[in-house]
């Protein structure tokens, strides 16, 4: 599928709950666009046979479109009203469960494979719209949880989106695109103006589908250690590699330095400039140091 442009424009206040106002303390800007909506809907690839393990659900935007397609929904918000209010709105909806909590303290794997056993579901896929501050660790937990989810098809920040999206080894890459191409095959969907939300964010917005490979991207001896090179690398970014690296507890220089050198990388370069496939070269080449 080939990424959109919303029109955006002038778009009506949401159909929330009475006497909720949206919390600028969780980062809620609620989706209020129908045409972004079921293009997120239409993306996910949900059928009668995925359960939907859905963040930050809100006023149900997506909740309830979800519910009508879905085997079952199970959505997670941090946000007591939001949860309340969605009981009134699902009420008689006996495919949808709510939980009042914070994603990255729920037991991911253990929720998911309950329902998935539970009601003889095929698969699970996961969506949200993602607060901006928290993007990068609900992320990183939604690929560390091995829960053998299909997707993960999120909107965040555009600017977070492009990072993520970007291919490794270019300028455009960070720290969180190695560990999201490692573990995901990316798409990117639409792009969200932020005309599309209320309350308006100060920022545009994209959608991404990560399709789960069946194995990693490349194969390393210690996932561990290439998530810390990764990590250390980007940590001075305009810094060499060499001395980025620096960062690594229990490597002295001149053990970075060959290893490097086995590798077969320049200690010149930078983090930003190395193909995921050289940073499982230096993973390795660490972890037998």
């Amino acid at each position: 599928m080939g990424k959109k442009r919303m029109r955006g424009g002038h778009t009506p206040r949401p159909r929330g709950f009475a006497g909720v106002r949206p919390d600028k303390r969780l980062g809620q800007n609620f989706l209020i666009d129908e045409e972004v909506i079921a293009t997120i809907i239409e993306a996910s690839g949900v059928t009668e046979k995925t359960l939907v393990l859905e963040i930050g659900p809100g006023t149900g935007a997506l909740t309830l479109p979800l519910a009508e397609r879905a085997g079952r929904v199970i959505a997670v918000d941090l946000d007591q009203d939001m949860i309340d209010g969605l009981r009134v709105k699902t009420f008689g909806m006996d495919n949808v469960e709510l939980i009042h909590g914070d994603i990255l303290q729920t037991d991911i794997k253990n929720v998911t494979a309950e329902s998935l056993r539970e009601y003889g579901l095929e698969e699970l896929r996961i969506i949200g719209n993602l607060p901006y501050y928290i993007t990068t660790p609900i992320i990183m937990k939604l690929l560390e949880a091995d829960t053998g989810a299909k997707s993960i098809t999120v909107m965040m920040q555009k600017e977070v989106g492009d990072r993520i999206a970007a291919e490794p080894g270019t300028r455009a890459s960070g720290a969180i695109t190695y560990p999201v191409h490692y573990w995901a095959e990316v798409t990117e969907i639409t792009d969200v103006p932020r005309e599309c939300f209320y309350p308006v964010p100060g920022v545009d917005s994209v959608v991404l589908r990560l399709d789960l490979r069946d194995r990693p991207a490349v194969k390393v001896r210690s996932e561990e250690m290439l998530m810390r090179c990764v990590k250390a690398g980007f940590s001075m970014r305009r810094k060499t590699l060499l001395n980025a690296l620096s960062s690594l507890d229990g490597f002295d220089k001149k053990t970075l330095s060959e290893a490097l050198e086995n590798a077969g990388i320049d200690p010149g370069r930078r983090a930003e400039s190395l193909s995921l496939e050289e940073f499982a070269k230096l993973s390795d080449s660490l972890q037998e140091a």
